[in-house]
């Protein structure tokens, strides 16, 4: 299945190791996801914890901007695709 562009990373919080991306498309928890930039992949992860304006969520829809905790750091500019 091929993979397609869901959003892309506004910041990067690395105390908190959370990202903050800009939806382009739904997202839901146990969604596999990956970081690109660059044409190159960063790294891949399930989706396990996801909050809009600190309320934790289990879907977000096109247009939100979620904080996604990732397991390792994401720059920003780095997009975001999801497995489909």
């Amino acid at each position: 299945m091929a993979d397609f562009k869901i959003g892309k990373v506004m910041h990067y919080y690395d105390k908190l190791g959370v990202a903050i991306i800009q939806l382009d498309s739904g997202l839901g928890i146990g969604d596999k996801i990956k970081f690109v930039r660059g044409g190159e992949d960063l790294s891949e992860q399930e989706v396990k914890s996801m909050q809009i304006e600190h309320e934790h969520v289990t879907k977000a829809k096109k247009g939100d901007v979620v904080g996604l905790q990732v397991d390792q750091e994401i720059k920003e500019g780095a997009e975001v695709y999801k497995e489909g």
